[in-house]
């Protein structure tokens, strides 16, 4: 038994990439002998360990927090948190009294800036995206203001050394200058980004990849989980998938279009089909080269582990990734994958070895990718042990709770 009782904030426990991800830290944990509770504004699962904050202030949260950005009507699609309302986060988590805390994704209005430096234990918090340390977007695209204060946002589309950014960076500066905090990154470019940042270059950083339960995201014999899906038998199946697939630009759903379509008119078009999950069909779909099958969105873990072992290949083509829980998932099931070898993706992937990692982001090289993956059978064969093996010795939630047990006990050690 670990004797540790740890609290998880994140603003939901299904829902998102990062959501998940919690929930499967806290799982992990428990698995471990952990005292493990999560703390969410939004429940969607059923785990009874999983508690729903239900206060007025928690329900205000989401269209309180957007009110500062209407100040900036031109401003870039895509998440902004300026996280201003107060909680009751502190109280509850003090009712709780764990040993540590360990914060999430805890944006869209659910945790104010300034209650992070009124919780009493220790923290640690896992960086599911840039949030923490840029003055409010989620991602910093091309932007690097992050490493002095923010101001003159380019996502705000803001001409102010003062704007909405630099008001944000300020609170989180004022605010977390003396609190007791370690950050995990879950891949090493993560970590290098937050040491480069203003507000974490003097922190304690650790790396932490995500785990998966190995046991429900596992190789599942093809024939069976495309016969369960009703897809194709006769083709090969290239897979690409996230929350808001088709839409989201960073996820890299336009450097995938163009490469499918020069695949197609290398001769493949008959030999291939698409899988698209994380998007329904448009009402005026795009004509990607290939029969494509659109499955919406998926959330059910047995569901998404026979779609990955439905295909023969995963294609993440993201331009910024915190790490990449479709590519981990899809090693898990012995599915190759295929992705820029940049951010987060490139800890998860080894080049030639259980995947492909293209020049980023160079169309052609993605193609390229993705038929060298394809076209030969026996180094197919070879490519899905190694995605396995991959999973298993790095990913698996055992191996990622003990790593937060290790640092947890030097935390609490220190904190003595």
């Amino acid at each position: 038994m670990s004797g540790i009782n740890v609290l998880h904030l994140s603003t939901s426990d299904t829902d998102s990439g990062g959501a998940r991800a919690a929930h499967r830290l806290h799982l992990g944990l428990e698995a471990m002998g952990c005292t493990s509770q999560m703390m969410v504004r939004a429940k969607f699962g059923s785990d009874n360990t999983v508690i729903a904050e239900r206060s007025i202030l928690t329900k205000l949260g989401p269209p309180a927090s957007g009110l500062p950005l209407s100040l900036y009507p031109k401003r870039n699609a895509g998440m902004f948190s300026p996280q201003w309302l107060p909680d009751v986060l502190a109280s509850r988590a003090e009712r709780i009294n764990p040993d540590i805390i360990n914060l999430h994704w805890v944006c869209n209005g659910f945790l104010q800036i300034e209650t992070i430096s009124k919780f009493k234990p220790p923290l640690v918090w896992t960086l599911h995206d840039m949030w923490p340390f840029t003055g409010g977007c989620d991602y910093i695209r091309d932007c690097e203001n992050y490493k002095k204060s923010c101001g003159t946002c380019p996502q705000l589309h803001s001409n102010l050394p003062w704007d909405l950014s630099r008001w944000i960076w300020q609170r989180k500066a004022q605010a977390w200058r003396n609190i007791d905090l370690t950050l995990v990154a879950t891949s090493s470019w993560m970590a290098d980004c937050a040491r480069s940042s203003s507000l974490f270059q003097d922190r304690r950083i650790e790396v932490i990849p995500l785990g998966l339960d190995t046991d429900k995201y596992k190789p599942i014999n093809q024939q069976v989980a495309r016969d369960l899906l009703n897809l194709p038998q006769n083709k090969q199946l290239i897979l690409f998938g996230a929350v808001n697939a088709t839409s989201d630009h960073r996820k890299g759903f336009q450097l995938l279009l163009p490469a499918l379509q020069k695949i197609s008119s290398r001769g493949w078009g008959e030999q291939v089909d698409l899988i698209v999950f994380g998007s329904s069909k448009p009402k005026n779909p795009t004509d990607l080269g290939f029969k494509t099958h659109y499955l919406g969105h998926v959330r059910d873990d047995l569901v998404l582990a026979l779609i990955y072992s439905a295909s023969d290949v995963m294609v993440v083509p993201s331009i910024q990734e915190a790490f990449g829980q479709t590519a981990s998932e899809a090693l898990s099931c012995g599915t190759p994958v295929v992705a820029f070898n940049a951010t987060g993706l490139k800890d998860i992937v080894d080049h030639q070895k259980n995947g492909y990692l293209a020049t980023p982001f160079d169309i052609e090289d993605l193609e390229k990718g993705i038929i060298w993956v394809l076209e030969d059978k026996d180094r197919h064969h070879e490519l899905k042990i190694h995605a396995r093996k991959k999973s298993l010795q790095e990913f698996s939630s055992q191996v990622q709770a003990s790593r937060y047990l290790s640092l947890y006990r030097s935390i609490l050690e220190e904190f003595k």
